[in-house]
């Protein structure tokens, strides 16, 4: 998929007239017919001399060449799929506002066919809702969502899902105070997430018989910069680790041993799942909040958290 992706990219700033076909000798040997199923990049005129204008003129114009039409290209990857892997990886070189209205043209493009657009649906779920997308971006699918409830190709009954995850990829969105709720720690006393005092509070919305939970908690414990922030050997700690157990058996919590390094709490009252106050589609979750508790990264991997407070760290001596 790289080495596809960065040939777009290269051709399309090269200005090649002919755009790239992503065709190799499978697709040679495949029989396929090359005409209706050939998907040409629109050719980037030389007079846009910036990387950031070229990317603009690009990225608005990339689906235009695009048979939306042509149903054999939903059985066809390498086309289609590696066409939207491409365009998505062009999109933080543009503008939100430009990402985000190409966005909502491409899906108007695909409503042209119901089963093409029922395609894109899932690409757009796969690539930008699955935390474990390369592209995972809440951000770029709250305009598609928006627009699959907007359209016409979808009933009520096909709109359920898409209006859940809508509704949940609208909350604690970063830079948004993030939901408030009372936690109760292992020797009855309570807590509210909105009191804690630290620089930087991680949420690590966990259960105790998650095997990835397990080794996300070994992986924070072994992390110099993890354990080492959240050290509560000073008065104010850098970082808060708050191991949150968001479900009903409180035995099974209770008896899960957590690093020294992290505040392992329940919610008792279930008020997370219940008041659905956070999207915990999959466990482990983690949420990376400031010291006003506004939310910097959002169902974010382990790594990136590490990266995130890495580069804060530095910029800050």
């Amino acid at each position: 998929m790289l080495l596809y992706r960065n040939l777009y990219i290269l051709c399309s700033f090269l200005f090649l007239a002919t755009g790239c076909t992503g065709r190799d000798a499978k697709e040679q040997a495949s029989g396929h017919p090359e005409s209706p199923q050939v998907f040409s990049l629109p050719a980037v005129p030389g007079v846009l001399a910036t990387p950031q204008e070229r990317a603009e003129y690009l990225v608005t114009r990339y689906w235009e060449n695009f048979n939306f039409r042509d149903t054999a290209l939903i059985s066809r990857p390498e086309v289609t799929e590696q066409a939207l892997a491409d365009f998505l990886d062009l999109l933080p070189r543009v503008s939100p506002g430009t990402a985000h209205s190409s966005l909502i043209a491409m899906m108007d493009s695909a409503s042209a066919d119901s089963s093409m657009y029922a395609h894109f649906m899932g690409l757009a779920e796969k690539y930008l809702y699955n935390p474990n997308s390369p592209f995972h971006n809440e951000e770029y699918y709250i305009p598609v969502l928006r627009q699959i409830m907007a359209s016409s190709r979808l009933g009520d009954i096909g709109k359920v899902r898409p209006a859940y995850q809508l509704e949940m990829a609208l909350k604690n969105r970063p830079g948004e105070v993030a939901s408030d709720f009372v936690y109760t720690r292992t020797n009855g006393s309570r807590g509210r997430l909105s009191r804690l005092s630290a620089d930087y509070t991680l949420l690590f919305f966990n259960s105790p018989d998650c095997e990835e939970c397990r080794r996300l908690k070994e992986y924070i414990a072994a992390s110099e910069l993890l354990s080492g922030l959240a050290s509560r050997k000073r008065p104010r700690p850098r970082l808060v680790i708050l191991a949150v157990y968001p479900d009903e058996d409180v035995a099974l919590w209770k008896s899960a041993s957590y690093p020294s390094c992290m505040l392992n709490v329940h919610d008792a009252s279930q008020s997370v799942t219940a008041r659905r106050l956070y999207d915990l589609r999959a466990i482990p979750t983690l949420y990376l909040l400031d010291a006003d508790k506004r939310v910097l990264l959002k169902d974010a991997p382990v790594e990136r958290v590490e990266r995130y407070l890495r580069a804060a760290l530095f910029e800050s001596e």
